[in-house]
């Protein structure tokens, strides 16, 4: 699910028309990754899904999205619980987004980092269902932060033990990874500038500016403005 939606199956199946069913798509996002983890509410997945349908014919519709979820992966992960509880089977998929998570949990940086491909879904839209959207922004914005972060405490790891060339190069991935954040690139600027890359610091000032203005019309702060004149005219930075 990260930088790409891709589906495997070990069972017999045609795992690629799981692609053609964006709802089917929808629900088994959000019952492997929603938060708290584990089994959901009936009533949440119809609220996401049907918000303008009552009750009755939502919690139809459900049942049916469930079972074409099951005809889908040829395979029973679907895990009821009882008449109000829904979830997917423990173990019965590997997702990528779930690895990811867990390995930055565990402190295992570079292997998240390996994961994090992109954005979670990217360009996945669900017509008609506005509440589900607003949580798979809010969940894309929530692994993007998770990689930058972890990106950066790796980056700081690599200077401490004086791998230099790795520091820089994750430097730069972490700007890429945040580029609308002026804190982040700042810190990323001045990283590459005391690394001796003050060609790579400017670099990504300016993929930042340009790409600011693109999307947004405007530039950058004076702050970030001053740094990267300090930058260019060899100043000693801050530690």
């Amino acid at each position: 699910m990260l930088g790409s939606f891709q589906v495997e199956q070990s069972a017999a199946g045609d795992a690629d028309e799981l692609l053609a069913q964006p709802k089917v798509v929808a629900l088994l996002s959000y019952l492997l990754l929603a938060r708290p983890r584990g089994v959901h509410q009936r009533d949440r997945l119809v609220g996401l899904f049907w918000p303008e349908v009552d009750q009755e014919h939502a919690r139809a519709s459900l049942r049916r999205l469930l079972h074409r979820l099951r005809q889908t992966v040829q395979q029973d992960i679907v895990d009821v619980r009882g008449s109000e509880f829904i979830g997917v089977v423990p173990g019965s998929v590997w997702c990528d987004a779930l690895a990811f998570d867990q390995a930055v949990t565990e402190d295992r940086l570079r292997a998240a980092l390996e994961l994090y491909q992109g954005d979670l879904l990217p360009g996945f839209y669900l017509a008609q269902a506005d509440e589900f959207e607003k949580w798979l922004e809010a969940e894309r914005a929530y692994y993007r932060n998770r990689a930058v972060n972890a990106a950066w405490d790796l980056v700081q790891r690599y200077v401490a033990d004086a791998e230099l060339t790795n520091a820089g190069q994750l430097a730069r991935l972490v700007a890429r990874l945040s580029p609308t954040d002026e804190r982040m690139l700042r810190r990323v600027m001045s990283m590459l500038a005391r690394l001796g890359d003050r060609a790579g610091a400017i670099e990504v000032f300016t993929r930042f500016a340009d790409g600011l203005w693109k999307e947004l019309e405007i530039h950058p702060s004076r702050e970030t403005l001053a740094l990267a004149d300090a930058i260019r005219s060899g100043a000693t930075l801050p530690a």
